[in-house]
């Protein structure tokens, strides 16, 4: 007789709509079709690490679908730098030994870029991981959708279409600032489907004064109002440069000097580019002589009950995880292609982002109809 298979399972980085859908998709298909047992950590890799679990089971998992956020509770902390009794320590090890301690034959770690790279980590020391591709900005590499993105989508466009109204009203300039910090598929999706008049994203660094330019004609045919949808990652030409010399100079640094030197740049030009979008609202009513007012969505993104999309892919890549286990399949990330499934090796994932390209239809359509992009 085979042995009934023990799987863990856990939620990392922030919070997105659809976790709880996820979770109900791995544990539903390993509890009820594969009779496999199921234990949640809590906050993210720390539940591993602090013995803090919580067993999943057909009550526990009952009426979580529509429920936003995680039961599981999340954090960003990673096995590698984790902060126990307020010193960094490499925890590694002790969630390896845990894994065993605990007879678990695979450990299922929901979240985005860095909890791709903190999984691969893992399997390097010898244990058995699948992830599930987890993020609002939708920008995890080699799947076509993450968990989140539908829902963050659904609000940033609801957002842009209350606000033209108003900005209608009183003929304003409304700066709508959508996450999204190194990649712009949430705002530029948006912003498509809200029919911002102009759209600034990561991806293309912008030039404000195109940007008034537009405004301005806009208001020559009698448009007084427009609505720019910014990405909180968005950045002027100059900036842009700025930033991507520094990452330069990063990724040639010949040793850890040359290396912090180029980090706290870095650190420098986050810094500053802290704020952005209420500069760029009060650039605007400069150059155009129109009232500017500034919209920030922030967290609102994240919250809330998830939309039929994120449910039903969350369901998808949950029921195919357990399919996965049940194969002796590890080591991969569950990716969204089209209707389907596939398992991509974590090593093709971790570390990479995926961002708009500049010739993407997204960004062609979006030109078609008169959409300023900055550039």
């Amino acid at each position: 007789m085979a042995q009934t298979k023990r799987i863990g399972i856990l939620t990392a980085g922030g919070d997105s709509p659809g976790l709880n859908a996820a979770i109900r998709g791995v544990g539903k298909t390993a509890l009820g079709f594969y009779s496999m047992e199921i234990v949640g950590f809590r906050d993210g890799f720390r539940g591993i690490v602090e013995d803090r679990r919580l067993k999943l089971d057909r009550a526990t998992l009952a009426g979580i679908l529509t429920v936003g956020g995680t039961i599981l509770g999340t954090s960003r902390d990673k096995p590698q730098r984790m902060t126990i009794d307020g010193r960094v320590h490499d925890m590694t090890s002790v969630i390896v030994k845990n894994y065993g301690r605990y007879g678990l034959d695979a450990l299922v770690c929901l979240g985005g870029g860095g909890t791709q790279k903190s999984a691969l980590r893992l399997k390097e020391a010898g244990i058995n991981v699948i992830t599930l591709p987890k993020t609002i900005d939708n920008d995890v590499a080699l799947t076509d959708l993450t968990i989140g993105f539908s829902t963050a989508l659904d609000i940033a466009t609801e957002t842009i279409d209350r606000l033209h109204s108003t900005a209608h009203s009183h003929h304003r300039i409304i700066v709508t600032e959508i996450m999204g910090h190194r990649a712009g598929w949430l705002a530029l999706g948006a912003g498509i489907a809200g029919g911002a008049d102009v759209i600034l994203i990561p991806e293309i660094p912008y030039d404000v004064h195109k940007i008034a330019d537009a405004i301005r004609r806009r208001s020559r045919v009698g448009t007084n109002f427009s609505i720019v949808a910014v990405a909180e990652g968005a950045m002027a030409k100059d900036d842009a440069r700025a930033f991507q010399a520094a990452e330069g100079r990063k990724e040639r640094a010949r040793n850890q000097r040359e290396k912090h030197e180029a980090k706290l740049e870095l650190a420098a030009l986050e810094a500053k580019h802290s704020g952005n979008t209420l500069r760029l609202a009060k650039q605007l009513e400069e150059l155009t002589h129109l009232e500017s007012r500034v919209t920030i969505l922030g967290y609102v993104q994240r919250g809330g009950i998830p939309s039929p999309a994120d449910r039903l892919l969350a369901t998808r890549l949950g029921s195919a995880c357990g399919d996965l286990i049940n194969e002796n399949v590890f080591g991969v990330m569950v990716a969204s292609r089209g209707d389907r499934t596939e398992p991509v090796p974590l090593e093709r994932v971790a570390g990479k982002r995926k961002i708009v390209p500049p010739d993407h239809p997204w960004v062609e359509a979006a030109r078609r109809v008169g959409t300023c992009l900055g550039d």
